[in-house]
């Protein structure tokens, strides 16, 4: 299992190196974004573990930059910045998980080896539910002729739901799909991204395409327009 670490921190990136090794896995470190990006698209790995905060270019940027290059290596973001605007801030741009620190190392292994069995997601065909469409290789959405414009984690959702459509998928299933079952933040940041995909896929097309399930959950169906 190999592992790319960018991080600035030289004895942080030491220990947690270190540490990785130990437990079986094959570890690439670095400590300037640009060469983060260079290697996260040029090499093979099965997780990254990103910082925000890093010379040259920031965390933000390699994932964005991994992800327009359609590297879909699951990523980890390890940082100091632990506010609510910075979590959602790393989901946007492509991220998959959020680690603060201080951190227990025990903990962050076992979030990289959920990484690790989720996967880089495949990238199939193009996916339809009545006049919305989704293309999972080009990173584009569409209603009808109108492409619409959605962050990283905005897609993310979109496609879980896409993919299960006309089903009732509960909150749990969503973390595990489209965040990570070892996520620790609050779940409500669901509902928070199923009203962002409303307001963009729904609403300017007058639809109801996302229906709430009261109790249980969410569920995607075909909706036509009203009238």
């Amino acid at each position: 299992m190999r592992v790319l670490m960018v991080e600035d921190d030289p004895s942080l990136s030491k220990l947690v190196s270190e540490g990785l090794r130990s437990e079986g896995f094959m570890v690439d470190v670095t400590a300037n974004g640009r060469d983060g990006l260079w290697m996260a698209v040029e090499g093979s790995y099965d997780v990254a573990v990103i910082d925000i905060m890093l010379p040259a270019l920031n965390g933000y940027d390699i994932v964005k930059g991994m992800r327009s290059r359609q590297v879909w290596t699951p990523v980890l973001m390890l940082t100091a910045k632990d506010g609510p605007y910075d979590q959602v801030d790393a989901f946007d741009v492509g991220a998959d998980d959020y680690l603060t620190k201080p951190f227990d190392f025990v903990v962050l292994v076992a979030r990289l080896r959920a990484l690790i069995r989720r996967g880089a997601p495949e990238r199939p065909t193009v996916l339809t539910v009545g006049d919305l469409s989704l293309d999972p290789g080009s990173h584009r959405v569409w209603r009808g002729e109108e492409e619409i414009e959605l962050t990283a984690k905005e897609f993310s959702l979109l496609e879980f739901l896409m993919r299960r459509r006309d089903q009732v998928v509960t909150k749990s299933q969503i973390l595990d799909g489209v965040w990570d079952p070892a996520f620790a933040g609050d779940t409500n940041i669901i509902q928070v991204y199923v009203s962002y995909l409303r307001r963009k896929v729904d609403e300017p097309f007058g639809r109801h395409s996302i229906e709430t399930v009261r109790g249980v959950g969410y569920r995607l169906v075909d909706s036509p327009p009203a009238g």
